[in-house]
């Protein structure tokens, strides 16, 4: 099955660039994407200093739908924000005051990756933190989901004036010009070895495995019980079994809902799941009723309105609402969306104003 590549290299302009970024892309690029891929074909994208966090998640949303075997390759600066105090990569447009707005959340890479089939996933990383955001992993583990290995490092913040070069990663891209592929692990190896004969030392070293299944969740039924229930439902979507797919999953939900209760963690993955399924499967309208009973689960539960899963729930049920065709049925969810909308106002200014605009313009049809 052919392979896809994503090439991701990104650090702000100006004074506040702590690595460049963009110059292992040529490197990258000289690689035959079938070695990137480590696949006998490959679609490569390759995304330079990007300006807008949008449009590298529009990216990577593409590249997690592929039915094949997804890399990425990551490279840049992590910086935290402000306000929520979480991990972001850093952009071209990215300042210390605007990178809420303007950097690329780590969560994110999660958020769009956790329904891949485990053992289909790597991402390759090549970071280099801010004072802040090197505080911050000391604590706390930077991952891209539950099914994705990652592979890489993080440097600590260079000196001052000091703009730092992605050694590591352009160590993975000479050795994949030399014509082998070894394995991910292998491969990450090899570059470490390379970066630690020329002085680098003090790294955050990633190398973790893909998931393997939860053993708290209790099975839903002996006839349903796929070793990767992910894998499961994402072969179904790729066969046109939406309805399957969806079984599946309701029964997972229900059996995490009997174990943890309704509004747990666990129980509210299945539920994000089975909406993303509906996305997949063209219903719109049910994609966007679930998000909107996620997030409304995940705030009743004491969840701030800016924590991370509350702003993706409802940022994909007003995507969801965007695209649904029945003029009646958007209208009757209309009033729903602006009340959450109304106390999650999100990262991207305005959305409050613009379904408040949808919606008026929805009540004129009527």
């Amino acid at each position: 099955m052919p392979g896809t590549v994503l090439l991701l290299a990104a650090s702000p302009v100006g004074k506040g660039c702590l690595v460049d970024a963009a110059s292992v892309l040529p490197v990258l690029a000289a690689v035959p994407p079938a070695v990137l891929a480590g696949t006998d074909t490959a679609n490569v994208v390759e995304l330079a200093d990007p300006l807008e966090p949008q449009a590298v998640l529009t990216r990577l949303r593409a590249a997690a739908a592929a039915a094949g075997p997804l890399t990425v390759f990551v490279t840049g600066q992590l910086q935290l924000d402000r306000r929520q105090r979480l991990p972001h990569l850093a952009l071209a447009r990215t300042t210390p005051s605007t990178l809420r707005y303007t950097g690329f959340p780590w969560h994110w890479f999660r958020e769009e990756l956790r329904l891949r089939a485990a053992g289909t996933t790597t991402v390759v990383v090549d970071l280099h933190a801010d004072a802040e955001a090197w505080g911050w992993l000391r604590g706390h583990a930077l991952e891209c989901g539950p099914t994705a290995a990652v592979y890489g490092r993080v440097a600590p913040p260079p000196g001052r004036r000091t703009v730092a070069a992605p050694t590591y990663m352009k160590a993975v891209a000479t050795i994949l010009r030399s014509g082998g592929r070894p394995a991910a692990e292998q491969l990450h190896q090899m570059a470490l070895g390379r970066i630690a004969g020329e002085g680098e030392v003090g790294d955050l070293v990633l190398g973790t495995a893909a998931w393997a299944p939860p053993r708290e969740v209790v099975a839903p039924a002996p006839d349903v019980i796929p070793t990767d229930p992910h894998a499961a439902i994402s072969t179904a979507v790729r066969a046109g079994r939406h309805v399957d797919a969806d079984v599946l999953a309701a029964r997972w939900q229900e059996a995490a809902a009997g174990a943890h209760g309704a509004g747990s963690e666990e129980a509210l993955h299945w539920a994000e799941v089975r909406a993303d399924l509906a996305m997949f499967a063209g219903d719109a309208e049910r994609s966007c009723r679930t998000w909107l009973a996620v997030a409304a689960a995940r705030l009743g539960a004491g969840q701030a309105v800016d924590a991370p899963a509350v702003e993706a729930a409802v940022d994909r049920a007003h995507h969801q609402w965007g695209r649904i065709a029945d003029t009646a049925r958007a209208r009757d969810l209309g009033p729903a969306l602006a009340a959450l909308r109304a106390r999650v106002p999100g990262r991207r200014q305005g959305a409050l104003d613009h379904v408040q605009r949808q919606l008026q313009q929805l009540q004129l049809q009527s």
